[in-house]
């Protein structure tokens, strides 16, 4: 059984990046409620702060902070995507491995996280993540893209409406 590193800081904040095991599938964005209602309840049974979150077909990216003393963000993400894989209607492929173990064949196995350091790299890793689904073709302007937490941004005022990354950021690849 392969032994994962993972950098378990308490109260630290995390940028995480989750896929689908088929990506090709639009699961996230086609079930977008779903997955609202399952961060929702998590959140609810064990708090953190999600400081940004863009939602794209195939997957996501988050960055999030613990509170003070916790640092199991493993623990919530495997309720977060378990719940998730419970609400959607069955029908995917399975491997002979994911039958045995009984599992659902929605999410990769495993997903990326990374220590955010200071604010510099807190930076951009948030301009990265709201920077996403241009990057990857799916609108030509940031604020185009509905499942994002750059339009609260922009009405926090971090943000303008019409932000753009820049070169630097667009030349980042955190996937």
């Amino acid at each position: 059984m392969p032994r994962y590193i993972r950098a378990f800081v308490p109260g630290g904040t995390f940028f995480f990046t989750v896929g689908l095991l088929e990506r090709r599938r639009r699961l996230l964005t086609e079930h977008i409620d779903d997955l609202r209602a399952v961060f929702a309840a998590a959140r609810a049974r064990r708090p953190f702060t999600i400081d940004a979150i863009v939602v794209l077909p195939d997957h996501l990216h988050c960055l999030w902070t613990l509170p003070p003393g916790d640092c199991d963000f493993s623990g919530r993400w495997h309720e977060i995507k378990s719940r998730f894989s419970a609400r959607i209607p069955k029908g995917e492929r399975l491997s002979g491995r994911r039958q045995r173990k009984g599992e659902r064949g929605i999410w990769q196995r495993r997903y990326w996280e990374h220590v955010i350091r200071d604010p510099r790299d807190f930076e951009r890793h948030f301009d990265y993540l709201h920077y996403n689904p241009v990057k990857h073709g799916h609108v030509g302007r940031v604020g185009d893209w509905p499942y994002s937490s750059f339009h609260l941004c922009v009405r926090r005022g971090i943000y303008p409406p019409d932000w753009a990354a820049s070169d630097a950021v667009r030349a980042l690849s955190m996937e």
